[in-house]
């Protein structure tokens, strides 16, 4: 006979402030997203019956019920039939600023690991040659990663870096992000240029990512300056939309 699944929301130090003006069900419901979003609630993780862990709170069953409900609106939980409730992968939320991927992913409890797919000097392509202001065929720094977040694959990187920036060997690429290793180079960011799209996912990109061939990518050109004016960087990323988004602050023009 199968062990029955322990609920791993036992484990987590829940409550409610009755006194508060917030709703209970929104309470409740932050506390288990901020769970999922620092990987205490992993996923696949099966959460208990409704009925006991209202019992547990001292609340209403549909108030606990509305709390794991928004928790399905977001796409943090998916409700199984014959299963449960589980916890999937939580969205890389990401703000349009500069900033690295690593850095962001690190801040957000997402647990960032690198894998290094190239490294090696090539010729500049017209393309890379313009956005770097050097002369085409000219020597180039290309590296390319996957990016994974909780163990699963949420972008993959392209960077081309001019000659002598910087050393950019594999195993300092694969243990933190290219910006930090810019920092410690004494390199300050100062700007940069950039434009999103989106596209269908290759099969080759598909199989990358764990995703059907057409699923839905992200797609990121970053041309990045120091402060001194030099170009630093030139970056072609793609990311999964079902594990990516980038968040926008927009104000109203006076």
């Amino acid at each position: 006979m199968a062990k029955p699944v322990a609920d791993p929301t036992v484990q987590l130090e829940l409550g409610v402030d009755r006194s508060s003006p917030v709703p209970l069900y929104f309470q409740l419901a932050q506390q288990l997203e901020a769970a999922i979003e620092r990987g205490v609630l992993t996923p696949g993780s099966l959460l208990g019956n409704e009925i006991e862990l209202a019992g547990r709170l001292g609340l209403s069953r549909p108030t606990v019920r509305q709390a794991i409900q928004s928790l399905v609106d977001k796409g943090l939980l998916v409700r199984r039939r014959g299963v449960g409730t589980q916890v999937v992968h939580s969205q890389v939320k990401r703000p349009l600023e500069l900033s690295s991927l690593y850095d962001d992913l690190e801040a957000a409890g997402q647990r960032p690991e690198t894998r290094v797919l190239g490294n090696a000097l090539v010729p500049a392509s017209a393309e890379v040659a313009a956005a770097l202001a050097i002369g085409e065929g000219e020597q180039v720094h290309r590296i390319e990663r996957l990016r994974l977040a909780h163990g699963e694959p949420v972008a993959h990187l392209r960077n081309h870096i001019p000659v002598g920036l910087l050393a950019l060997d594999d195993a300092r690429m694969e243990a933190t992000g290219l910006y930090r290793l810019m920092r410690s180079a004494g390199i300050t960011l100062h700007s940069a240029r950039q434009s999103i799209g989106a596209r269908a996912a290759t099969a080759v990109e598909g199989e990358r990512f764990g995703e059907p061939e057409g699923a839905p990518l992200l797609t990121m050109q970053r041309t990045t300056f120091d402060d001194k004016g030099r170009t630093v960087e030139f970056g072609s990323h793609t990311y999964r939309a079902s594990r990516y988004s980038f968040e926008f602050q927009l104000l109203v023009r006076s």
